[in-house]
């Protein structure tokens, strides 16, 4: 079975679905492209997801033909082996091609996650009645849109919602955190009592670009404000020299603490976040805590992508409220000024904060399925397969072909 996931998100996605399947059908072999969470599974990664991780159509270009390189080998690879399965986890605009061919040539072909035809470039709906068999939805509106356009889909709740808690241990999640509040000279290291902010810029370099410096200097004004208030910014391994160094830079080396991986555990121990439009927005929500949404890109992605907009929200918490339940502050709004300020009102207003959390409860409620067990159950349907059959490794159809050292 082939899978391509194309960033962070997609990765975590992949990953919890593969344990089931691997369950039911334990010689089935999975590859194509994938994460580091995917590959601890046993996953073949023929290249990296992150040669995929790129936002914005100036970024895109800048990248085009080593994508549309990849792409193509890997279209190439598939027609050859006539996998079971394609699987294609987010990215659209990658997967989608790479499905429309794959499913001409009698490969069938699904994608987890559907596109947010609901919030902008509704045009994809026409792309995906010709590119997929199904579509695995991870809110539940979305299946009666696909069928009003004739493309199979089922609701299968999203993942993150059963990994979550409903309810989190804040003051232990701070502790796991080493927020310990030990005086040194005139500052305060973080403390258990000490209001936390998670300063969460993306994963993508170009997010990084955008984002890292102008979240630390909304935190730089927060703390001008605020002197107890601390930060915690997880981040990659990729980007903490980089982000360290702007903290260090900043003055901010007492308060904030840069933290490789450990996202989870930072939404959970914050009081606040200030975080970039893109899943870990959901993840905020579903640890019920309050946040400020913040994009900004290259100004060419951004006009483009303002003309496709077709909800007044951008922020998944908004979307699935269909109601600005956080603020949202987006290119030129964005400043550190507005972003420092927006952040603080939740410290200071807990009526608030209790009324949002008690709508995220709700929220979360929704969206809590078993969704690696109604993915295999598709999946295994259109394979041809139930829980009961047993894949045999000597099986052409999902042995995994040899990979070139240099596309490895």
């Amino acid at each position: 079975m082939a899978v391509v996931v194309g960033e962070a998100s997609g990765d975590l996605l992949a990953a919890l679905v593969i344990p089931q399947l691997q369950e039911r059908w334990p010689h089935l072999r999975l590859y194509g492209i994938g994460g580091e969470r995917m590959l601890a599974l046993g996953f073949e990664a023929w290249w990296p997801a992150k040669e995929l991780a790129v936002r914005g159509y100036a970024e895109v270009l800048r990248h085009y033909r080593r994508i549309v390189g990849i792409r193509a080998e890997l279209t190439q690879r598939c027609l050859s082996r006539r996998p079971r399965l394609f699987l294609g986890v987010d990215a659209p605009d990658f997967n989608l091609s790479l499905a429309k061919t794959l499913k001409a040539a009698g490969v069938p072909t699904v994608q987890f996650v559907c596109p947010s035809v609901w919030a902008w470039r509704a045009h994809r709906l026409q792309t995906m009645a010709h590119s997929v068999d199904h579509v695995l939805c991870l809110f539940p509106f979305e299946p009666a849109l696909l069928h009003a356009h004739g493309i199979a889909a089922s609701f299968v709740g999203h993942p993150l919602a059963a990994t979550i808690p409903m309810e989190v241990d804040q003051p232990l999640a701070k502790r796991a955190l080493g927020l310990e509040g030990r005086p040194t000279g005139q500052s305060i290291t973080p403390s258990v009592d000490s209001p936390l902010v998670a300063l969460m810029p993306g994963s993508r370099q170009s997010e990084i670009d955008h984002l890292g410096e102008r979240f630390l200097k909304a935190a730089q004004l927060m703390r001008s404000r605020n002197p107890r208030v601390q930060f915690v910014l997880p981040t990659l391994e990729v980007h903490r020299e980089r982000l360290q160094g702007l903290v260090d830079q900043l003055g901010l080396t007492a308060c904030c603490r840069v933290k490789v991986g450990q996202s989870h555990l930072a939404l959970a121990a914050c009081d606040v976040s200030l975080i970039a439009s893109g899943t870990a927005t959901l993840e905020a929500a579903l640890f019920k805590r309050p946040m400020v949404i913040a994009y900004h890109m290259n100004w060419l992605s951004w006009l483009i992508m303002k003309r496709q907009k077709l909800q007044p929200w951008v922020g998944l918490p908004n979307i699935l409220c269909q109601d600005f339940v956080v603020p949202e502050r987006l290119q030129s709004k964005a400043s550190p000024e507005a972003l420092a300020q927006e952040t603080l009102a939740w410290l200071e207003d807990p009526q608030r904060v209790g009324q949002y959390q008690s709508r995220m409860r709700e929220l979360h409620l929704t969206l809590m399925r078993d969704t690696p067990a109604l993915c295999a159950q598709v999946l295994g349907e259109l394979m041809g397969l139930d829980s009961a059959v047993q894949v045999s490794p000597d099986d052409p159809a999902v042995q995994t072909p040899s990979c070139p050292n240099d596309a490895a």
